[in-house]
C-alpha cells in the first residue's frame, strides 16, 4: 500500500482498516469480497480518488457498474475526495477533473468505444440500438417470414428463442450443449434455430442496429483484435468493476483483453449475492478470479453498516451453508435489536393481513411507509396483498414488473423518433405504420420497401394512396417524419421533436389505449426528460441502455416532501437498497426456493443466494412470512390448496437464530376460535333450493 497524500489522509481515516487497505492497494489484480452493507461504494470512490491522487488521467480510468445511477453516485463521491484533495481549488476544477472518468454500464460504454473506435473494425458509427422487446419482435418476424413452426410442431416463441440465442452470444457457447442444458424440449429445432439466428445477425446489419448482446460482442472483438486490444489498452490505465458477479463470460473476456495480466483491475463483488444466471452471469467468474489474474490481492470487506448483529447472525448461517463461496462473517457494532422473525401464516390473505397491520405499527412507531419494503421472489406473490393495500387506501409502488420504457405508449413514440433516426430500422418502421388505421403487416412492409429503394426519403410517401381509414393520418404522418429527419428538426432540440411527435400520436393513443391520460401524463413527462439531452441519438440511447423504472424515475420535481409509499419489489429489483423494516413473502419450498429451479445444485444455490439478498436488505426489522397453505388458480387440481413446508433454507440451526410467531393472536380476531356457530352450508343450500319450488 502507497502513501497517502496529507490532504487525503483524514478523508480516508473514515475508512476501517479493510477499505482503507482495498482503496490504497498499488495496480496489481484486485479483487474486493464486499459482503452486503460493508460499504463497497465508499470504498471504491476511494479507490478512485487514491489512483488519480497516484497521478492517473481521469479520463485514464474506466468504472464499470450495472447502472447509470450507480456510476454517478460514484462520481458524485468521487466529486467530494478530489475538492479535498484540490485543498482550496474551486468546485469546478474538481468536478471537471472526475467528469473526465469513463463511468457507466458495459453497455453504455460499449456503445460509447463502438461509435468512437467501430469504424476500425467496419461497424458504421450511426448504428441505432433495439432494446429486448424489439429484439423479441425481430425474431419473431423472420421467424415467420422463414415459416418455422408452420408443419404442426411446437416452436419456440419469441421471448424464448432470444433467450437462446442470448444465452448463446453472453457465455460464447454453441447452440447445442445450450439446448441440452437449458432447452432439452427445443433439441429438435437445432436446424431450423441456427438457421433462424444466421438470418437474425444479418437483417440487423442490414438495418443498421444492434441489439444489447451486439454491443458487447463487438466490443469483444474489437479489444480481441491485437491491433484493437492494444489501442483500448492505452486508452485506459485503470479498470474497475462494480458488482462483479453479476458479470458473464463475454464480459470477462472483456476485461481479460483489456487487462491480460491483470494490471490496473480491480473488481468489487459478493459470491453470495450472485443472482442473475437467468441473464446468462455465473458466479464462477467471482470464484475464479485469483486463478485466472495469478498475483490477486484479496480483501474481504465484513464490518456491516446496515443491519443489526441479530439479523447479521440469522443471514450469515444461511449463506455458510451454501455449498461453495469465499468465507466471510458479517459483523456489526449496531449489537442490540430484534431477532428476525418468522412469521407463521394460515394461508396468503392472512399474510397480507399481517403485512397491513405491521406496517401500519410501524409506521405509527415512526418509521415512513417508504422506509419499508416488501419483497417476493415473483411479481404475482404480491397480488393478494396489492388487493389488501387498495381496500386500505396504503399508497404503494411497485418494482420488478413492466418497466417504463417496455409500456405500449412509451415505445410507440420512441419507434417515431427511431426511424427518423434510422430509417433502415424496419421494426420501428412497422410499429409506427401498423398503428395507423386500415395499415397492417402486408401493406406496412410494402411502404418500408418503397421507402428503401428512394434511398430512404420520407417524402416519397405522399406519393401513396392511404385507405380510407387513415385518409386524415397520412399526410400529418409524412410531414413528421419529414420535418424529424430534416436536419433543422435537431437544432430546435430533442424535447421538440418528443412534442411534435406526441401532438401527432395523441388521437391515435385514445384509439388504441384505454386510461389514455393517463399515458398521455407519461409521456409528458417523457418530454421534460428529453431537455436534458444534446441530441437524439443521446436520448435514444440512453433510454434504451438505462431505462427507468417508473414514472417516478423520470418526474422532474413533481414529487413532494410529504408524498409516502410503500415499496414493493421482486428480490431482484431490490438488490444494492435498504429499509429500517421489510418482509418477505411466501417463504415457502416452491416459492422461494422458485419449484422452477430445483433441478440442480448450482440452481439451489443461487436461489439460497437470492433469499439471503432479501433477508440482507433490512436495517432494523425483518419479518419472514410462511403462510402455511398454498392455493392454486387455473390448475386442475382436486383441492383449492396443498399445505406448504417452510423453505430447506430455514434450517433447525438457522430457525433457533429467528423469533417464531403466529401472524395473529387468537385475542386480535374479530371471529372468537370457539364460536359455536350452528347455520350449516347444508342449511344454506336447502333454503336456496326452497325458494325455487313452488
Amino acid at each position: 500500500m502507497s502513501e497517502i497524500p496529507q490532504e487525503l489522509e483524514e478523508l480516508f481515516q473514515q475508512l476501517n482498516p479493510e477499505q482503507r487497505a482495498a482503496a490504497c492497494h498499488d495496480t496489481g489484480p484486485l479483487l474486493i469480497i464486499a459482503g452486503a452493507g460493508t460499504g463497497k461504494t465508499t470504498t471504491l470512490s476511494h479507490r478512485v480518488a487514491y489512483l488519480i491522487s497516484q497521478g492517473i488521467d481521469p479520463s485514464r480510468i474506466l468504472l464499470l457498474t450495472f447502472s447509470r445511477r450507480a456510476a454517478n453516485e460514484m462520481i458524485r463521491r468521487v466529486d467530494n475526495l478530489l475538492r479535498a484533495l484540490g485543498a482550496g481549488r474551486e468546485r469546478s476544477v474538481a468536478e471537471a477533473r472526475s467528469r473526465s472518468i469513463w463511468g457507466g454500464t458495459f453497455h453504455s460504454t460499449a456503445a460509447r468505444l463502438l461509435r468512437r473506435y467501430g469504424q476500425a473494425i467496419g461497424l458504421p458509427d450511426d448504428f441505432t440500438i433495439i432494446d429486448r422487446s424489439d429484439s423479441e419482435d425481430l425474431m419473431s418476424s423472420i421467424r415467420s417470414e422463414l415459416e418455422l413452426g408452420n408443419n404442426g410442431k411446437k416452436f419456440p416463441r419469441k421471448g424464448t428463442l432470444l433467450e437462446i440465442y442470448s444465452r448463446c452470444v453472453n457465455t460464447c457457447s454453441k447452440l447445442e450443449p445450450i439446448l441440452e442444458q437449458h432447452y432439452p424440449w427445443c433439441l429438435e429445432h437445432v436446424d431450423d434455430l441456427k438457421k433462424l439466428f444466421q438470418a437474425f445477425v444479418d437483417r440487423k446489419e442490414k438495418q443498421n442496429i444492434l441489439d444489447y448482446d451486439d454491443l458487447l460482442i463487438f466490443w469483444h472483438a474489437l479489444a480481441a483484435d491485437p491491433a484493437g486490444g492494444k489501442l483500448l489498452r492505452g486508452q485506459f490505465e485503470a479498470v474497475l468493476v462494480d458488482e462483479y458477479q453479476d458479470t458473464n463470460v463475454l464480459q470477462s473476456g472483456i476485461l481479460k483483453n483489456l487487462s491480460p495480466e491483470g494490471e490496473g483491475l480491480t473488481v468489487v463483488g459478493d459470491d453470495a449475492q450472485s443472482i442473475y444466471s437467468f441473464r446468462a452471469a455465473t458466479v464462477r467468474n467471482i470464484l475464479d478470479f485469483p486463478q485466472a489474474y495469478p498475483g490477486t490481492t484479496i480483501v474481504t470487506l465484513e464490518e456491516n453498516y446496515r443491519s443489526t448483529q441479530p439479523i447479521l447472525q440469522a443471514t450469515n448461517q444461511i449463506i455458510d451453508e451454501a455449498h461453495e463461496r469465499y468465507e466471510k462473517n458479517l459483523w456489526s457494532s449496531k449489537l442490540t435489536g430484534e431477532a428476525p422473525f418468522i412469521v407463521d401464516c394460515s394461508d396468503n390473505n392472512e399474510q397480507a393481513d399481517f403485512v397491513v397491520q405491521q406496517v401500519l405499527e410501524h409506521r405509527e412507531a415512526g418509521i415512513p411507509l417508504q422506509k419499508q419494503a416488501v419483497l417476493f421472489r415473483a411479481s404475482n406473490h404480491s397480488l393478494p396483498l396489492e388487493v389488501e393495500l387498495a381496500r386500505r387506501n396504503i399508497a404503494y409502488h411497485k418494482y420488478g414488473g413492466l418497466k417504463f420504457i417496455e409500456t405500449a405508449h412509451v415505445k410507440d413514440l420512441m419507434a417515431y423518433l427511431r426511424l427518423a433516426e434510422n430509417p433502415r430500422d424496419a421494426v420501428s418502421g412497422l410499429r409506427v405504420l401498423t398503428l395507423l388505421p386500415g395499415i397492417g403487416q402486408k401493406k406496412a412492409q410494402q411502404l418500408l420497401n418503397v421507402l428503401a429503394e428512394s434511398q430512404f426519403r420520407f417524402d416519397v410517401w405522399s406519393e401513396f394512396k392511404p385507405p380510407a381509414a387513415t385518409v386524415e393520418h397520412w399526410p400529418l404522418f409524412v410531414r413528421l417524419m419529414n420535418n424529424l429527419a430534416s436536419p433543422q428538426s435537431e437544432k430546435k432540440g430533442i424535447s421538440a421533436e418528443v412534442h411534435q411527435v406526441r401532438t401527432f400520436y395523441a388521437p391515435i393513443l385514445d384509439q388504441q389505449y384505454d386510461n389514455a391520460s393517463a399515458r398521455q401524463r407519461d409521456l409528458e413527462q417523457l418530454e421534460q426528460v428529453a431537455s436534458r439531452f444534446s441530441s437524439r441519438m443521446s436520448f435514444l440511447e440512453e433510454i434504451t441502455l438505462d431505462p427507468p423504472s417508473s414514472t417516478q424515475d423520470v418526474a422532474t420535481g413533481s414529487d413532494k416532501a410529504d408524498d409516502d409509499f410503500l415499496v414493493l419489489s421482486t428480490i431482484h429489483s431490490s438488490k444494492g437498497l435498504e429499509w429500517d423494516a421489510v418482509y418477505v413473502l411466501q417463504a415457502a419450498d416452491g416459492s422461494i426456493p422458485s419449484e422452477m429451479s430445483l433441478e440442480s445444485e448450482e440452481e439451489i444455490d443461487e436461489e439460497r443466494r437470492l433469499f439471503y439478498v432479501a433477508l440482507t436488505r433490512a436495517k432494523n426489522w425483518l419479518y419472514v412470512c410462511f403462510p402455511h397453505r398454498q392455493y392454486f388458480q387455473n390448475r386442475r387440481w382436486n383441492q383449492a390448496h396443498s399445505y406448504a413446508q417452510l423453505t430447506r433454507f430455514v434450517s433447525s440451526k438457522t430457525l433457533s437464530l429467528f423469533q417464531r410467531r403466529p401472524a395473529f393472536n387468537a385475542e386480535d380476531l374479530d371471529t372468537p376460535q370457539e364460536a359455536q356457530i350452528e347455520t350449516t352450508a347444508e342449511d344454506i343450500r336447502k333454503n336456496l333450493r326452497n325458494m325455487w319450488t313452488a
